[in-house]
């Protein structure tokens, strides 16, 4: 098994969220997070006075996932997530040795 984290734009959530739901997707956390990466944050002016905005804000999708719908994951999520400009975002994969389902005690693939 493995664990997908995406880190994508917030307006892209809900087009990615349906698409993975689409592939059978039938799980996943979603936390709201501040980066940055090449886009390197910006310049703002309030009150007539210059700021650096560093962290900018983000989305991270997490799912878990058999070894054989990783491919199909990762192709979801950049065909759905990709705008083709500075910032769209990062996938990492990584692997999840053990998964426990809490409410039945459920242990590996079938707990995902």
């Amino acid at each position: 098994m493995k664990k997908i984290e995406a880190i994508i734009k917030p307006f892209k959530l809900d087009e990615v969220k349906d698409a993975l739901v689409e592939i059978g997707i039938g799980g996943m956390t979603v936390t709201e997070v501040k980066g940055f990466g090449q886009q390197k944050g910006h310049t703002e002016i309030y009150r007539g006075t210059e700021y650096v905005i560093d962290f900018l804000p983000k989305v991270k999708i997490e799912v878990v996932v058999k070894d054989e719908d990783v491919e199909k994951v990762i192709e979801t999520i950049v065909k759905t997530a990709q705008t083709g400009r500075v910032g769209d975002g990062k996938i990492f994969i990584l692997p999840v040795e053990e998964v426990v389902r809490i409410r039945t005690g459920e242990r590996g693939e079938n707990a995902v």
